[in-house]
């Protein structure tokens, strides 16, 4: 076996364990996530804490909030602490936050709790997204992104199951402490998980990157080609330097519309559909097929991209979500509504995805957290906005019109990140984590 050939197997058994610790802690992140709106229909049957609908779009966004402040500070903070001491405090912060909700006594507290959660929530998803695309093998790079957010949906899946399985019989706080047991994961991520590669090169810390590509035996990346601003608002800047502020800007619109269809629709769809006639267990069905979609979705999307370029993939995916979600205020055959959901839920989480998947593949390794970030970040305006204008459109027997709105928010983050595409194939993408690779001694 040439030595090459063995650095490159012993690379991808690094890239598998830390795609994997990173696939875990997504889980939990969607978990997290998805519950409330698993739960919700149940607490407004019971008035829990008082809750109204108005009032629990209010929530959802507090979470979305949370998320907000915490993708936007995330991102500039692992690019200067690093990646995985990032990753295991944003678990550690949303499991506990957990079970501040379980033990809520009011509305104040448990929506104190899913703010808190939502920074924990909010920091860990573009921090992993940066994680698995510096280990990605050559041109894996939107795939891997794609399988590792599988995990998010899978995450979904699971808060479908402990609702049905936990909140008839126990009560909604019940899933609220099923959150808190990610908490047990936290040691397992601190010693397991490696620091990135790029970030160690990137910030000069070489001999800590030496002597970790020499504990695995894999390449080391070089040094970037110029130097990153080690101010966290130079690192910022970096992102609007030349003509790449209209990419940027191009990104972050289209990030606000994609999630606030997707937060709009994942806080509200089981509500929606109990609002169109179906029980309980039936909505949540809706959720296990939705987040099921997302899985499929993710790793078809993906492929594709890696083929035919994320930006391209994602406009025509979010086309094919304004249909889907659209359709879904119509009354169709409960076969065919499932058929819908099942598609819209390919199509529309694994857009948004792909808006990530280009940012993290066309950022350099010093900003790569930071770019990721804050078009997170920007985009969760969008997720603020979302769950609150369902909520509204609710409290005033407008219900039906979600629905439509969402599917304009689509239609809006396909002609952003369809422009992003057209100016992207005139300018070589830069930044690429696998190039110039040297060997580590």
């Amino acid at each position: 076996m040439s030595s090459s050939t063995a650095l490159s197997r012993r690379g991808s058994r690094l890239a598998a364990l830390v795609v994997g610790l990173c696939w875990l802690a997504v889980l939990f992140d969607g978990l997290d996530m998805f519950v409330y709106g698993s739960v919700l229909p149940h607490m407004l049957e019971q008035n829990a804490l008082g809750i109204t609908p108005g009032l629990a779009g209010d929530l959802g966004s507090y979470a979305t909030f949370g998320m907000l402040v915490g993708a936007l500070t995330a991102g500039t903070v692992a690019d200067r602490i690093g990646r995985k001491k990032l990753m295991v405090a944003c678990v550690a912060l949303f499991s506990l936050a957990s079970g501040l909700c379980a033990v809520s006594g009011s509305v104040t507290v448990f929506g104190l709790g899913r703010t808190i959660a939502g920074v924990g929530l909010g920091g860990l998803l573009p921090t992993a997204i940066s994680m698995v695309t510096d280990y990605a093998r050559g041109g894996r790079g939107a795939l891997t992104v794609g399988a590792l957010m599988t995990a998010h949906h899978a995450g979904g899946i699971l808060s479908a199951y402990v609702a049905k399985w936990l909140v008839e019989p126990v009560g909604w706080r019940a899933a609220f402490w099923v959150c808190v047991v990610p908490l047990l994961f936290v040691p397992v991520l601190a010693k397991a998980m490696p620091e990135s590669l790029s970030f160690l090169v990137a910030k000069g810390r070489a001999d800590e990157a030496r002597e970790l590509a020499a504990r695995y035996e894999v390449e080391l990346p070089a040094a970037p080609a110029r130097k990153e601003g080690t101010d966290r608002w130079a690192t910022l800047a970096g992102l609007f330097r030349g003509g790449e502020w209209i990419q940027t800007l191009l990104y972050w619109l289209a990030s606000f519309g994609g999630l606030l269809l997707v937060y709009g629709v994942a806080t509200w769809l089981p509500t929606l559909m109990r609002g169109e006639g179906y029980n309980l267990g039936s909505a949540l069905t809706f959720v296990v097929l939705f987040n099921l979609g997302g899985i499929v979705g993710m790793l078809v999307a993906g492929r594709a991209s890696d083929r035919f370029g994320a930006p391209r993939i994602s406009a025509i995916w979010f086309a094919l979500t304004a249909a889907g979600v659209f359709l879904l205020s119509v009354h169709l055959p409960l076969a065919l509504t499932f058929t819908v959901v099942f598609l819209t839920g390919v199509f529309l989480n694994s857009a948004q995805t792909m808006i990530y998947a280009t940012v993290s593949l066309r950022s350099h390794s010093g900003n790569r957290a930071t770019a990721v970030g804050w078009t997170s970040g920007i985009g969760r305006f969008g997720a603020v906005f979302g769950p609150w204008l369902g909520g509204q459109l609710l409290a005033a027997d407008r219900g039906g019109w979600g629905f439509t709105a969402f599917a304009l928010a689509g239609v809006s983050s396909m002609v952003f990140i369809g422009i992003a595409a057209l100016r992207g194939s005139k300018h070589p993408a830069q930044g690429s984590p696998r190039q110039d690779l040297l060997t580590a001694s």
